[in-house]
């Protein structure tokens, strides 16, 4: 609403500047030159609005004086304010925005046709967060209902002695961007008032948001309507791409006179279905009020355009059992042409509802309302950019409206642009304001000082000692006089330098709405990122072509140069059992995630049949499990930056491997519901034990001699087990294919280390620490490590030769809190040793 006032040139012309009178057009140009007074500020602001007012002599500063405000005082000190124009100032900061929407919103409720330089005042009072609100409160003027019957009896006088004009109340509404707002007669559709939003008058006042980019739809609404027959378009489109808007720019076409001859003077009002169908209890009363509305509409002679959104919802409304719905009490009057109607549904409930009804169907003419493009969505949030800047009061960086388009449909996927750039703008203007509104450190100690004083002022008068009492009362006056010096510095910088919507902000939103990282990386999470492999080794031992493939393609994935129409990286562990390809993704779910209970685990051993596929995205209409939802895209849908593991994809049906295609190769998916699943941000991963044998066909029980052997040859027969087990179509659609080697002996000793680094994690609550010798640690490695089973009989033998033993002495009182238990070997087993006594 503000955008042409903020362009204007001094004595430039633009409707919204008309629809200042003259008196407000002085101020708002004293304000510009107030602005580059001693402050020097870039932007008008409410107090130089406000000085603009009170140094002239116009109908506010009468109302100041009546209401006992002091005026001169005003004046004095807005005096070293005043200076020729430094530079070419036609910007106003969020809260005068604010006020000026204010001003706007007072002049239509009094209805007059112009906003006057008493309404600038009365929009300064409604903005508490400016500095004029403040000034006005320290110079008598803080109540805006007694100015504002001081304004009414003024405006009365002068319309007495000048006759009815422009400024009077009840005065035609003369200015664009303005409703009148006076009293009119009695309206000729109480029904449709009832039922329905005029959008026309909406327009006229201001209220709707700027519409952009949707000229070709508004145009082909405009030749629909202008049709001789089957004159009712219907807007067809996915949610949030905006029908709706489409709708309130045909009523500012109107308003503007910029539609042909037959659609001007028009109404456009925009029906609520659920306010239609409300109240009408008894069989009957539905009709009645259908009747009656149509009957206005009639009266009209065509004169109102309605407006019916989400379109679908009259199909079936008030039809209760034996009753007439509303399509049907409709089809009539639109076959007649009585009635025209500008419709707007998802293409799904168009389908579902409208579609199944020919005879209503054929009234309609569909436009197809489709997403705008990112460019589109920018200029769109350039367009609402003063709307929110002034609701929030923060001002919006060019980088902040790009990044709100460029990653909303880069990572938001089951949603649809604008409406979702929108939203994230809003949510991270709103955090922005939230976060500016903290009092300052100096403000917070005071406020504290002050309340420390007040109690220690009731414990002095208690113990009757007043002289004491006194002296802290003097302490918290000169605190309270300093409190109010900090606030009002504090509040007049948070107007001056309004906070910023930067890129950051709208990045933080949306890490919290999805979890996608899209922050710019700072140094810690840069070092974390290049030394990605050294924190996934923590946990994860040997296998460093594996590691590292995972490391890089992070890397690749937080710098932003991926592919984007792909997964981050897709992969196929293959080896042995226990060799650590689970603990790879179960590890690397939690360095991204911090749980590890994050990944998306898929057991393939449950999709061994062909109809079990079906599983994966849902099933498919007519048959059971319809509405659940698909076990793979729901979660993906829901948790779109995860790691999602097919574990041991060998045992899965071949079926299978046919919808994992789509996702490897585009990063989306399907489910049974029609909705598309977005896997561009997830890491696929995927474990076999396919040509496992050839991996540890070669190696012997024990450390002896299997750790000295070729590699390459095992490898490059797993390779080819691999090859013939899968087609080469899904194979060639996977990043990586990486081969695990077996455990080493060192590799072994290892795992020994973090399973009892895990332990003792467990004792901390007892309290008790084990200490265990490179010896036990021997014996540990050789006991629990089998070719064929890899790590996992480790853990077994921890549990048989260390936990259960030392969980026995616990409970038996041998070890207690803050003690240490040293684990070394001996020639039968383990011995458990504290200090002087040994157990064994």
């Amino acid at each position: 609403m503000l955008q042409n006032l903020i362009q204007q040139q001094q004595g430039g012309q633009g409707s919204l500047f008309d629809a200042l009178s003259s008196e407000a057009q002085q101020a708002v140009m004293r304000a510009r030159e107030a602005s580059a007074g001693t402050t020097r500020t870039a932007a008008v602001g409410t107090d130089h609005l406000l000085a603009g007012i009170v140094t002239g002599d116009n109908l506010a500063t009468e109302a100041l004086q009546r209401a006992g405000a002091d005026v001169e005082g005003m004046r004095a000190r807005f005096q070293e304010f005043r200076s020729d124009p430094w530079e070419e100032v036609y910007t106003f900061t969020p809260s005068a925005k604010r006020a000026l929407q204010l001003s706007f919103t007072a002049a239509r409720q009094m209805g007059v046709g112009q906003v006057g330089s008493e309404h600038l005042l009365l929009g300064l009072l409604g903005e508490g967060d400016g500095n004029a609100y403040r000034i006005l409160q320290q110079h008598g003027a803080s109540d805006a209902e007694s100015l504002r019957r001081e304004i009414l009896r003024l405006m009365q006088q002068r319309g007495a002695q000048m006759g009815p004009g422009a400024g009077t109340p009840g005065a035609a509404a003369g200015g664009p961007g303005m409703g009148g707002g006076q009293q009119g007669p009695e309206s000729n559709t109480p029904t449709l008032d009832q039922v329905s939003r005029d959008l026309t008058q909406l327009a006229l006042d201001g209220e709707l948001d700027p519409v952009i980019g949707r000229a070709g739809e508004i145009s082909r609404v405009i030749r629909i309507l202008s049709r001789r027959t089957k004159n009712n378009p219907v807007l067809i489109g996915e949610a949030g791409v905006g029908k709706t808007a489409v709708a309130e720019g045909l009523a500012q076409r109107i308003v503007s006179d910029d539609v042909p001859e037959s659609l001007k003077g028009k109404r456009v009002l925009a029906l609520d279905v659920g306010g239609l169908v409300a109240g009408t209890r008894f069989r009957g009363d539905f009709e009645e009020r259908m009747q009656q509305m149509l009957k206005e509409l009639q009266q009209e002679e065509r004169d109102i355009v309605l407006f019916i959104d989400e379109l679908h919802s009259i199909v079936g409304a008030g039809g209760a059992e034996g009753a007439v719905n509303a399509s049907s009490m409709l089809k009539p009057a639109l076959a007649r042409g009585e009635l025209q109607v500008v419709g707007a549904t998802t293409l799904d409930e168009y389908r579902k509802h409208v579609e199944k009804d020919p005879a209503l169907e054929r009234r309609f003419q569909p436009v197809l309302v489709d997403e705008p493009t990112v460019d589109e969505t920018v200029s769109i949030l350039f367009g609402l950019r003063d709307r929110y800047e002034a609701h929030h009061r923060v001002n919006i960086k060019e980088e902040a409206i790009i990044a709100s388009a460029q990653l909303g449909d880069r990572y938001i996927t089951d949603r649809f642009l604008p409406d979702k750039a929108i939203d994230l703008l809003d949510e991270a203007a709103a955090e922005v304001r939230l976060r500016s509104t903290v009092p300052p450190v100096d403000v917070r100690r005071i406020e504290d000082e002050i309340a420390g004083l007040e109690r220690e002022k009731e414990d002095a008068v208690k113990a009757e000692d007043y002289e004491k009492a006194a002296g802290f009362k003097q302490r918290v006056e000169q605190l309270k006089a300093e409190l109010d010096e900090e606030q009002e510095g504090w509040a007049g910088r948070r107007e001056t330098n309004a906070p910023e919507v930067t890129r950051e902000d709208i990045a933080r939103i949306l890490e919290e709405w999805t979890g996608v990282p899209a922050t710019n990386i700072v140094q810690e999470e840069a070092e974390r990122l290049l030394n990605l492999e050294g924190v996934l080794h923590e946990r994860v031992v040997g296998q460093e072509p594996a590691v590292k493939a995972v490391a890089e393609a992070i890397r690749r994935a937080r710098a932003g140069i991926k592919d984007p129409k792909r997964p981050v990286g897709s992969f196929i562990f293959l080896g042995p059992t226990g060799v650590g390809k689970t603990e790879l993704a179960r590890t690397l779910a939690e360095y991204l995630f911090g749980e590890e209970d994050a990944m998306i685990r898929i057991d393939m051993s449950e999709f061994q049949e062909a109809h079990t596929t079906s599983r994966l995205v849902g099933a498919p209409p007519g048959y059971v499990g319809y509405e659940e939802a698909g076990q793979l895209t729901e979660q993906v849908r829901r948790r779109p930056y995860s790691v999602v593991l097919f574990d041991e994809i060998e045992k899965a049906h071949p079926d299978v491997f046919n919808t994992l295609l789509q996702v490897l190769d585009d990063g989306r998916l399907t489910d049974a519901k029609g909705r598309t699943v977005n896997f561009e941000n997830t890491v696929v991963i995927m474990t076999s034990n396919v040509g496992s044998q050839h991996l540890v066909s070669t190696r012997q029980f024990g450390f002896t001699s299997g750790d000295g052997i070729d590699f390459g040859e095992t490898e490059r027969r797993a390779r080819e087990a691999l090859e013939r087990a899968f087609r080469p179509e899904f194979l060639n659609r996977v990043d990586e294919i990486i081969v695990f080697q077996p455990l080493t002996k060192e590799d072994v000793l290892k795992i020994v280390d973090i399973m009892l680094s895990r332990l003792n994690k467990h004792l901390e609550s007892q309290h008790v620490a084990v200490e265990v010798t490179d010896a036990a640690k021997e014996f540990l490695a050789e006991e629990g490590y089998d070719p064929k089973f890899g790590g996992r009989p480790l853990a077994r033998a921890i549990r048989r030769y260390i936990e259960n033993p030392l969980s026995s002495r616990i409970i038996g009182g041998e070890f207690g809190p803050g003690e240490t238990v040293l684990v070394d070997r001996a020639e039968e087993g383990l011995t458990f040793a504290l200090r002087e006594r040994v157990f064994s």
